[in-house]
C-alpha cells in the first residue's frame, strides 16, 4: 500500500499515543510511505519546533528514515482544492503523483 501522511499525524506519532502504530508500521514495511520534497522538509521543519519538545536525535533519525524508507515523488501538476489550507494541497499532489492508495489526515 501507498500513502501520503499530514504533517499533524506525523508530529502526533512523534509525540506518543495511538497514532504511534502509524510510524511502527511503516518502519515495519506494512506501507511505502510517499513524499515529495516540500512534505519531507514541512515534517522536518514542523517536529523541530520547540513547543513539541522533540530530540534533536529523534529528528535525526526521522530525517533518515525518510531517506532510507520513503519515496520520493515530484509532482507534476499543481492542484487547488483545501479552501481551508491551501499549503495542504502538496499532499494532494503527491498522492497523486505517487499514485497512494490512502492519505491519512484529519481534515
Amino acid at each position: 500500500m501507498r500513502v501520503v501522511i499530514d504533517t499533524n499525524i506525523i508530529v502526533s506519532a512523534y509525540l506518543g499515543g495511538a497514532l504511534e502504530g502509524i510510524i511502527i508500521a511503516w518502519k515495519s514495511g506494512k506501507f511505502t510511505l510517499v513524499v515529495s520534497r516540500e512534505i519531507a522538509e514541512e515534517y522536518l521543519e514542523v517536529l523541530r519546533r520547540p513547543k513539541f519538545r522533540i530530540e534533536q536525535v529523534e529528528v535525526d533519525d526521522f530525517a533518515a528514515l525518510l531517506l532510507d524508507r520513503a519515496e520520493f515523488v515530484i509532482p507534476l501538476e499543481a492542484i487547488t482544492v483545501v479552501k481551508d489550507d491551501p499549503t495542504d494541497d502538496k499532499f494532494l499532489e503527491a498522492a497523486i503523483a505517487g499514485k497512494a492508495n490512502l492519505i491519512i489526515t484529519d481534515i
